[in-house]
């Protein structure tokens, strides 16, 4: 049994789509905020944070309605269809509408429907690609998924590079043509989803051909054996290291995602660039990552996941702190953020499957929900926190905050004591790739 590459790239289109947008999301909107209605960073985080607060509501609720939806064009594309129109309509509303009436609660107001949009469509995308995937491939399809979901990430900063301009006034960006780019490639992407993805027929093909029960009839003793314990408490040592560990997975996510949502604006106001300019510097971080997950994998298999998780740590706290004593962008920037999205990749390769070894003695799914969990609380929790400390004490606090809050990652992670079996090699290269963040 071989994985159809071509349907599931055509699969990722819709993933690739989502990843487009939330790039222009955690980029724009906390610049916007700021700039063209004044808010101070303290309130700019808290409604960064309302897409992760929305998450934990609209994907499982979406994700359940598509479950039980069936139509002639399936059960995840008309609402991949729906959520894409409306995302398409409120983002065109939020930047020529909204954002020029310089009415904060009209702006906040569809920026929660557009959110809301993206809601519809985001569960039903992700979940497409184990419905149409034999299970034994998923783990390939999944890594062909995320790469798809990269390329929508970069589209947007190639993009914020070549059409976003300020013109030394941050409030009067026009952000015309880089939205227009966006929703051209959410319009394209999907189109290109719809007319050759035929959910029902393919669903079809491979249940008649036993695709999607093979892993059933695969099932070795192992998984046999954490199917019967489901539901028994962990050893209380494994319980200890799990909950180490999911501390170490808040810390990490408060560290990067404080960063990531405020390094916008921190170039502007610390190194006082304009405009899109900050983007390559993030395009290096992300192309970095995606190229270090086979190395990093391959490395892990020898030296074992914690170790790994540390170095990665070790890597991003000293890049954190480097980065915080320097007072302009230069080309040593890039640099440090490329070892940061090598540290990041390392973290995220490790981190979920730590937390699998760990309750293969109870319910995974149960710690899988608990992981994410935790993950999402510090991504509501951080923007508020850091845009605290930039408000009120400085922006220079940015980096110094995230290499706090890293270290102690650092500390919590050598606390765990499980989970870190050396990962088997993978059977293909593209499973390097197969990482939940």
């Amino acid at each position: 049994m071989k994985l159809n590459y071509k349907r599931t790239i055509l699969i990722g289109f819709a993933f690739l789509s989502i990843c487009a947008f939330w790039q222009f999301y955690d980029n724009e909107i906390p610049k916007i905020l700021k700039y063209s209605f004044g808010l101070g960073e303290t309130v700019t985080g808290a409604i960064m944070a309302l897409d992760n607060v929305l998450a934990l509501f609209l994907l499982p609720l979406f994700g359940a309605l598509s479950d039980k939806t069936d139509t002639k064009i399936g059960k995840r594309t008309p609402f991949i269809l729906v959520g894409t129109a409306l995302s398409v309509i409120f983002f065109f509303v939020l930047i020529q509408i909204a954002r020029p009436s310089g009415n904060i609660g009209f702006f906040i107001l569809i920026l929660l429907l557009l959110l809301l949009s993206m809601g519809i469509y985001r569960s039903p995308a992700v979940s497409m690609m184990p419905d149409l995937t034999p299970a034994p491939l998923r783990s390939a399809a999944n890594a062909v998924i995320n790469l798809m979901g990269a390329l929508g990430g970069v589209f947007t900063l190639v993009m914020t590079m070549l059409l976003l301009k300020s013109n030394g006034d941050e409030s009067q960006t026009n952000y015309t043509p880089l939205m227009l780019s966006i929703e051209l490639c959410l319009i394209i992407s999907i189109t290109i989803m719809f007319l050759t993805v035929k959910e029902k027929k393919i669903k079809q093909q491979i249940e008649a051909e036993g695709g999607l029960q093979s892993l059933g009839e695969e099932m070795d003793q192992e998984v046999k054996d954490v199917l019967s314990n489901v539901g028994k408490k962990l050893p209380k040592d494994v319980y200890k290291s799990l909950a180490f560990l999911l501390m170490s997975v808040a810390f990490w996510f408060m560290a990067y995602n404080a960063v990531t949502t405020a390094f916008t604006r921190y170039v502007t106001e610390v190194w006082h660039l304009e405009g899109g300019s900050y983007a390559g510097t993030m395009m290096i971080a992300t192309v970095a990552a995606v190229l270090s997950y086979i190395p990093i994998g391959k490395i892990s298999s020898v030296f074992g996941r914690k170790k790994v998780i540390l170095s990665g740590i070790v890597l991003m706290s000293i890049c954190y702190m480097a980065i915080a004593f320097m007072n302009t962008c230069s080309g040593i920037i890039n640099i440090f953020f490329a070892l940061i999205g090598i540290g990041w990749a390392a973290i995220n390769v490790n981190s979920y499957p730590m937390v699998v070894e760990m309750s293969k003695s109870g319910d995974i799914g149960k710690y899988t929900g608990t992981y994410y969990t935790f993950s999402m609380a510090a991504q509501v929790f951080t923007p508020i926190l850091s845009g605290f400390l930039l408000e009120h004490v400085s922006y220079r606090t940015l980096f110094p905050y995230a290499f706090v809050f890293s270290t102690l990652a650092f500390f919590t992670m050598l606390m765990v004591k499980h989970g870190d079996s050396r990962p088997a090699a993978k059977k293909s290269v593209l499973e390097h790739f197969d990482v939940d963040d």
